[in-house]
């Protein structure tokens, strides 16, 4: 093989660090993130071909078996995996970060561990002690967040009792075989507590994701794309590689900044948002005799093509149930005649609408919904007394009044999109189930709301050809 000098392998570092700096950025805006994409991809690309080239001595064709398997793996999921499976998606990709960390610390420790002494050992423990522990919880959380995204979990937080005290055991038991690994270490074992510290990782980033109820996903999904990011960080201490090192403190930390604006958006604590216990997966049927509720008022397909035909102003509000009902496309349409009619169409995006940061987003762009007219809460929601008309699809606790007049409740305090201030709003669902938080909603029983029932694809073709 080839070999580059250091000096050539450090520059190239350099070189793909830049690019994907270049990347995060340019993925923080719409009409740049096709280019930050390609930043990203060029940036892997010289650092595989430096590190494979420059680094690796060894193990060639196991090193190559492994580059096609998972190559072949992410073309054949980058083909076939649908936009609206891109929540469960990313969860289960963060999953490989972390068995990752764990497969590299256990390799480092048990090939490796007798190469250094003294201070040096008890750094390097250190480092491949925290490098499983933030893998292991990554992995069996992330591998949670899957399957409650995909509905083969139950997105109802577990409870269990004392769970606060457990975490607090689990995290104290953590520490003290931390201590025995590191003094076990030293006279030439260690195995023993490393797997030990392995399981209780594994169990704890069950039970943490177990305990989050699904209002919460969002901000799972950005928690474990930092810890994914911090699980890379500590493999490059790890194996000293100053890219993975650079690179996870850059996910790590730009997950956290994610998480952290997603928990401000739901007016929520991080804290609280890992103490789990918000939110349920399957809504509940709407009890049936609420006394300040009222009654729904329903309306056909006709008859909403009529109103928006009407109308000087639109304002469209997509939620997973556009996503689920894959109902993007036929949105476009509607939004395209309805421009052609001279109607002012807009999008207004609730920071945590679908199950990850950014879903609703992705699927407009896939629909080449123009980024012009999507915008953001806090750009519209002063903006719902001068709507006509606004079209909820599939949205629930982002459109509820009562996260505003009842800061006692389940969703109290969190920002919503106030749509009810508009002259008509119009919300498809497929029946009067609640939302992820388990709450009914006051909007649909208000005056000026409209109830168009049944799959939004199906109900918005509807209105489509009326139009």
């Amino acid at each position: 093989m080839f070999e580059l000098n250091e000096g050539i392998i450090q520059v190239s570092y350099i070189i793909a660090t830049i690019l994907f700096i270049l990347a995060l950025g340019g993925l923080s805006n719409q009409e740049t993130a096709r280019r930050g994409n390609w930043y990203g991809i060029v940036g892997m690309s010289i650092a595989l071909i430096a590190t494979i080239v420059g680094i690796v001595t060894q193990a060639y064709v196991e090193l190559l078996v492994a580059l096609l398997l998972g190559g072949t793996i992410g073309l054949i999921a980058a083909r076939r995996v649908q936009m609206t499976q891109m929540p469960e998606l990313v969860a289960i990709l963060h999953s490989l970060v972390g068995v990752a960390a764990v497969a590299v610390g256990f390799a480092n420790f048990i090939g490796h561990g007798g190469d250094y002494e003294g201070t040096m050992k008890t750094i390097h423990d250190i480092e491949t002690y925290v490098g499983i522990l933030i893998g292991a919880v990554t992995f069996s959380g992330s591998v949670i967040a899957f399957g409650k995204l995909s509905g083969k979990i139950g997105g109802k937080p577990l409870l269990l009792p004392a769970r606060h005290w457990l975490n607090l055991l689990l995290l104290l038991v953590v520490i003290y075989y931390g201590y025995a690994f590191v003094h076990q270490s030293a006279a030439g074992g260690g195995l023993m507590p490393l797997v030990i510290m392995t399981v209780l990782s594994l169990l704890f980033g069950i039970h943490m994701v177990m305990a989050i109820g699904g209002a919460d996903m969002p901000v799972v999904v950005s928690m474990l794309n930092s810890y994914s990011g911090w699980a890379a960080s500590a493999i490059g201490f790890m194996l000293g590689n100053d890219l993975l090192i650079v690179t996870g403190a850059l996910v790590g930390s730009s997950g956290a900044i994610l998480s952290y604006i997603m928990c401000r958006a739901m007016n929520r604590k991080f804290l609280a948002v890992i103490a789990g216990g918000f939110g349920t997966s399957e809504g509940t049927q709407a009890s049936g005799g609420g006394e300040d509720q009222g009654e729904v008022v329903p309306i056909s397909a006709e008859e909403t093509a009529d109103l928006l035909t009407g109308a000087r102003e639109v304002m469209i509000i997509p939620g997973y149930g556009m996503a689920v009902a894959q109902a993007q496309h036929v949105v476009h349409e509607i939004t395209q005649a309805l421009r052609g009619k001279g109607v002012n169409v807009r999008f207004g995006i609730h920071p945590v609408a679908g199950r990850m940061p950014g879903h609703m987003n992705v699927l407009l762009a896939e629909a080449k919904v123009p980024y012009d007219i999507v915008f953001e809460m806090e750009e519209i929601n002063d903006d719902f007394p001068e709507v006509d008309v606004s079209v909820v699809i599939g949205a629930n606790d982002i459109v509820n009044p009562s996260a505003l007049d009842e800061p006692d409740g389940p969703i109290g305090g969190m920002p919503v999109l106030e749509c009810w201030k508009g002259k008509t709003s119009i919300v498809l669902k497929r029946s009067m189930a609640t939302g992820y938080a388990g709450v009914q909603n006051p909007l649909f029983f208000k005056e000026n709301t409209r109830m168009l029932f049944g799959d939004a694809k199906e109900t918005l073709e509807g209105v489509y050809k009326a139009l």
